[in-house]
């Protein structure tokens, strides 16, 4: 029989504040609204975001590129820490950086949250984040959800997820197939872990040594948790110029992410050419170096889960070496040559597997200057 005399039970009392929602909603509606793009359509708050395709019409023959991901456990430091407006810088970084790689233009994204109870202001600054890292990519955020799951999450846990769009124009997609023996491989400086192999780093400094994050790390300049917290680097509009650059003869990109140094680059190497990573030619950041010794960690599992300093790497033509490396320092980006692309002979093997199997092979060769 249903009750109408108002002591039922409520959404409210099962977990789930609506107000709360319309809160955090109110909160993030100035960020949201400086990432945007003239090709966005409508406003805030709509069942679905609107972006004007016939922008579009420019293109010969547009492809429509798609990738989605989150920030894995990089999240559980920014809960401890309580500091949440930039776990939405790394999220961008992780969609838009997989969707250059082709020669793609980021055009949008969209998030989706997850958490146990609706904290307005931490919800409002998680968006924040996202918010930014849209306009550091030059795309724009049309919309996401964020959704409240109590005895699911912990009230303070929650999770980030997004998803991105990008087009370019077919005959100018990059990838494995424009690379030739002889290009040159470019490497584009990390900001630090960027958001990914944090379990391996969580288990290390903070299960196995027992650092706190308020701990002062003098390798650092600062402490183990803002070490951790450092945003990723967005490489999206460093690669777009690249490409765009009638001098520059790019071939490929690789975001380095999950699955660390060879296995990325690997991706972006038909299974006939080799390429041997140069360890002498840069200085992995200290964080990388204290996790191996703190953890007695080798060096080839850091390789293989770190990115070691290395975000994003270029593969042009070699005689588009010195244009490419003085079109990245004039944007401020740290970039050197850490190999060469080759034919691959009948004895050379690889370090690590392209995901998904196929690809070339890579190993990281000669030792790091330290």
């Amino acid at each position: 029989m249903t009750k109408v005399d108002g002591s039922g039970a409520t959404y409210a009392a099962a977990g789930v504040d609506t107000a709360a929602g319309e809160r955090a909603v109110e909160l993030m509606k100035a960020s949201v609204a400086r990432a945007t793009r003239p090709e966005a359509v409508g406003g805030f708050g709509g069942f679905a975001g609107l972006f004007d395709a016939s922008a579009l019409a420019k293109f010969r023959r547009p492809l429509l590129v798609t990738s989605t991901d989150g920030v894995g456990t990089k999240v559980a430091v920014a809960q401890r820490m309580d500091v949440h407006d930039t776990i939405g810088i790394d999220l961008v970084a992780m969609v838009v950086d997989d969707l250059v790689v082709t020669g793609a233009e980021p055009l949008f994204m969209t998030d989706y949250i997850a958490t146990g109870r609706v904290h307005p202001e931490r919800i409002a600054a998680i968006v924040t984040g996202i918010a930014n890292g849209c306009q550091q990519a030059g795309c724009a955020l049309l919309g996401g959800e964020t959704a409240e799951h109590p005895g699911l999450l912990d009230p303070d846990e929650y999770d980030v997820a997004g998803a991105g769009t990008a087009v370019v124009e077919a005959d100018e997609l990059l990838g494995p197939d424009r690379v030739r023996a002889g290009d040159v491989v470019i490497a584009m400086r990390a900001s630090g872990l960027h958001s990914n192999g944090y379990s391996l780093a969580r288990h290390v400094l903070l299960n196995q040594a027992g650092w706190a994050l308020d701990r002062d790390v003098a390798d650092f300049g600062r402490t183990l948790g803002e070490e951790l917290l450092e945003p990723t680097r967005i490489y999206a509009l460093d690669c777009l110029d690249l490409a765009r650059n009638p001098t520059i003869d790019v071939h490929a990109f690789s975001h380095i992410t999950g699955g660390g140094l060879a296995a990325n680059m690997a991706r972006v190497l038909t299974d006939d050419l080799h390429l041997d990573v140069d360890r002498s030619t840069w200085t992995p950041h200290a964080v990388f170096q204290t996790i191996g010794s703190v953890g007695s960690v080798e060096t080839v599992e850091l390789e293989r889960t770190f990115n070691m300093g290395i975000g994003m790497i270029a593969i042009v033509a070699a005689d588009s070496q010195a244009s490419a490396l003085s079109a990245l320092e004039a944007r401020g980006v740290q970039a050197w040559v850490c190999g060469q692309v080759r034919d691959r002979g009948a004895s050379d093997s690889s370090d690590a597997a392209a995901k998904g199997g196929g690809g070339g092979s890579v190993n990281v060769v000669g030792s790091y200057p330290f």
